[in-house]
């Protein structure tokens, strides 16, 4: 079972991006979800994660300019991703956080030009 993410593209520095990730499954009880990214040559790094309860935490490069979300009637977590910056170019994927517990899959490519 993976969590399928999308919403990816090509966009100018400044611009906003919303990025969605569901599963067929159940989020209900997933205490913590993230967003993570990964870029060329670079390890992945997790950049945002959201508790059930509501509870956020972002990565200092991304904090202020990026919004985690969940929906979990929807089973799905969304990344907002505002003022965007060349630095953000990655694969995005999300995940559990701690435990890894879905496998990774392709992850949306995010690019952006300067």
């Amino acid at each position: 079972v993976q969590l399928q993410a999308s919403g990816g593209g090509l966009v100018q520095a400044g611009e906003s991006l919303r990025l969605s990730c569901t599963t067929s499954e159940s989020i209900r009880s997933i205490n913590v979800l993230g967003w993570y990214r990964q870029a060329p040559g670079k390890q992945r790094d997790l950049v945002a994660s959201i508790f059930n309860g509501g509870t956020t935490s972002y990565a200092a490069s991304v904090k202020g300019r990026f919004t985690i979300s969940r929906d979990n009637a929807k089973n799905t977590v969304y990344l907002q991703m505002d003022k965007v910056k060349p630095d953000d170019t990655a694969v995005y994927y999300c995940n559990t956080v701690g435990i890894i517990r879905y496998s990774w899959g392709k992850g949306t490519q995010v690019t952006v030009s300067s």
